[in-house]
């Protein structure tokens, strides 16, 4: 089955973190968008098509079924393509991590979004300068740490002791919060975190991926946008 990818092009976004999963279980899949325009979604998003209603990219269509949310389409995907270990209490372990990784890139948009998605960045810089120096002083330290404790507990290779999905989710984090906050993350002490995202980014898979030009680069138009001002 060749799985259909719907995600807005030109940025990396969500829809990055189900595309590494898709990338390295060497999955067949269609960037959808990205060969016929954004307004292909726009059916789906209005209900024009039968199947579940997604609220927003990314969503993905395997065969009948239509599966939002990038917890939950990794949370579809991991057991089919190896990407999580077998057992229940290490599934629901993986899609617990996942959703905590959820919450940090939701923080992570809002930095520079705090007032409404709606408006420009220039339309909220000084409320997106407080609400940085909070993220960088308090948030980044207590999620990247959570993580870190994560790695150790579990024998400091992987967050479920095998890889999974859950890897690839925080290279992600990781590749965006270094683009988007240098200076910040140059004083976290991350030794586990840095030696995953490393090893992350030298599977065969994705290290072919992240080298081809399917992988557009950070900018700030994406979810982790670096902006001078806001790594104070």
């Amino acid at each position: 089955m060749t799985y259909q990818l719907y995600y807005w092009t030109g940025i990396q976004g969500r829809g990055e973190f189900v595309r590494l999963a898709l990338e390295d279980a060497k999955a067949p899949y269609v960037d959808v968008a990205r060969e016929e325009g954004d307004a292909v979604m726009t059916g789906w998003l209005d209900g024009d098509h039968d199947g579940a209603l997604p609220y927003a990219p990314p969503f993905l269509k395997a065969g009948r079924l239509v599966i939002a949310q990038v917890a939950n389409i990794l949370h579809y995907l991991a057991p089919r393509h190896s990407l999580e270990p077998e057992g229940e209490a290490k599934q629901i372990y993986a899609h617990q991590l996942q959703l905590t990784i959820t919450d940090l890139v939701a923080e992570a948009h809002d930095v520079h979004h705090p007032v409404g998605a709606g408006l420009y960045y220039e339309d909220q810089k000084a409320e997106a300068k407080r609400r940085a120096d909070e993220f960088r002083e308090s948030r980044i330290p207590k999620f990247l740490q959570y993580f870190e404790k994560v790695l150790e507990r579990n024998g400091g290779k992987y967050a479920l002791r095998e890889f999974s999905y859950v890897d690839l989710s925080l290279f992600q984090v990781m590749s965006g919060l270094e683009y988007a906050f240098p200076k910040c993350m140059a004083k976290q002490k991350l030794p586990l975190l840095r030696d995953l995202a490393k090893r992350v980014a030298a599977r065969p898979n994705l290290a072919a991926y992240l080298s081809s030009d399917r992988r557009l680069p950070h900018s700030e138009d994406g979810i982790f946008r670096h902006y001078a001002e806001l790594d104070a």
